[in-house]
């Protein structure tokens, strides 16, 4: 079984393969100062918990977008598996794709591996849009080459940076609007209709002139963990896909394995 580990800004996401199906997953708060110790008294548990033992775990690999986690997953794997880790974009974990953009070594490891998914998975022409801490968009040809992307703020940053700067204006949940109506009638309408709609509008706004700036048919591909909320407010994607990026990380330790 193969021990994957995708590190973002918010989240350690954690998910044991067998091929490519996840037998089980689990999700911890990103805390750079996290020892592979302390990891492995949770992990370990809920191995446990899912009948899992060390020794089902013959291959681990890992993404990290904080380096100053990569050593600790490096001691949890090595420890406490007796196994060296796949560190994702390096080594025989190298990405299989061609990288045409300007600085090649700054594309981040949750990106890259929405990218090698997104094409194994779907093929043709894409836009995959990642909404997470940031909100990320990426353009893949039919050859499975990134040729682009953006980063703009997430939803959740715009709020905080809202309701950071104001004096007055309270803090909301982030959900779909009670209607389609744009115009508020108190306080906290007017901030959820800024803050939703204008991501709506702004995701929609990109796609397109992606899309035209592409010049053929590309599918759009949506992850992340507000990519069903979104879904159901607008009719842009072609796919979501909330496992895309930890199935990613399988699809890399295949081709490590090649």
């Amino acid at each position: 079984m193969l021990l994957a580990a995708d590190v973002g800004n918010t989240n350690v996401v954690f998910a044991v393969f067998e091929g490519r199906e996840i037998k089980a997953r689990w999700r911890i708060a990103t805390d750079p100062r996290r020892t592979g110790d302390e990891y492995a008294v949770w992990l370990l548990q809920l191995l446990t918990i899912e009948g899992i033992t060390r020794e089902d775990i013959t291959k681990i690999i890992f993404a990290s977008v904080v380096p100053r986690a990569d050593h600790n997953l490096t001691v949890l794997a090595q420890k406490y598996f007796g196994i060296t880790p796949l560190a994702a974009g390096k080594g025989d974990a190298a990405w299989p794709f061609a990288i045409d953009v300007d600085q090649p070594s700054s594309l981040g490891a949750d990106r890259a591996l929405n990218i090698l998914a997104a094409h194994d998975k779907y093929g043709g022409d894409l836009v995959v849009v990642d909404f997470g801490t940031a909100t990320k968009f990426e353009a893949i040809d039919f050859n499975g080459t990134y040729k682009g992307g953006i980063i703009a703020p997430g939803i959740n940053l715009s709020l905080d940076a809202l309701v950071g700067k104001t004096a007055k204006l309270p803090r909301i949940a982030i959900r779909a609007p009670d209607s389609k109506s744009v115009i508020g009638r108190n306080t906290e309408d007017q901030m959820l209709i800024g803050i939703f709609w204008a991501h709506v509008a702004m995701m929609e706004g990109l796609i397109e002139r992606m899309r035209e700036e592409i010049g053929r048919p590309a599918k759009v591909v949506a992850t992340g963990g507000l990519a069903i909320l979104f879904d159901d407010q607008t009719d842009i994607f072609d796919h979501v896909d909330a496992d895309l990026t930890i199935e990613g990380l399988a699809i890399l330790a295949e081709h490590a394995s090649q």
